[in-house]
């Protein structure tokens, strides 16, 4: 919970983060997608994910939604998709590749269980600083044409995925306008 607090200050909302009952709910339902990063006996970065069955004909959802508010009671073993909750680094230890470590960790796990896809909707914090000008569509294709750089979205295509669809709705987040991109890593070895 304190990393938590650390990654993410205000103006992110404080009931957005995580508390107690969650975190154990993360690891009594699905321990495996529950990754975490230490560092000299401290914690420096976590990541959560659950599994679901995702219908790419119908991907608009919303973060509570998918997550049953943090809670991960939604997650189902027979379903096609792992869905990234959340993933947090601490800002002293940003820059050194513990994001990109916890994500191919997930990847691996997507692999390992079999899994069509690993999705996840990413915050885009910089587009407030835009929206006057751009759509979050356009936002979105300005980063990825390297225009623009936005420090979930920009991490997010470093680390291979690639985005679905803008969201509206999707968090409570004043900085993203409440948008969020749908982001899709494919599993190479998946056979349907």
């Amino acid at each position: 919970m304190s990393l938590q607090r650390e990654c993410f200050p205000a103006p992110f909302p404080a009931d957005l983060l995580w508390n107690g009952k969650q975190l154990r709910s993360h690891i009594d339902i699905f321990p495996e997608g529950a990754v975490c990063a230490v560092a000299e006996g401290r914690l420096i970065g976590s990541m959560t994910g659950l599994i679901i069955d995702f219908d790419p004909s119908r991907p608009h959802h919303n973060w509570d939604e998918v997550t049953d508010s943090g809670y991960i009671r939604t997650h189902q073993n027979n379903g096609n998709s792992l869905y990234v909750v959340d993933i947090s680094v601490s800002p002293d230890h940003r820059k050194l590749g513990i994001g990109k470590w916890l994500m191919q960790t997930m990847y691996e796990l997507t692999v390992d269980k079999g899994l069509e896809r690993l999705l996840g909707g990413g915050r885009i914090p910089h587009y407030h600083k835009s929206a006057e000008q751009l759509s979050p569509e356009q936002y979105v294709q300005a980063v990825l044409r390297g225009e623009k750089r936005d420090p979930v979205l920009s991490f997010l295509l470093q680390c291979g995925r690639s985005p679905l669809c803008v969201i509206p709705d999707y968090l409570e987040d004043e900085e993203s306008l409440h948008y969020g991109v749908l982001m899709e890593w494919k599993n190479p070895f998946f056979k349907s």
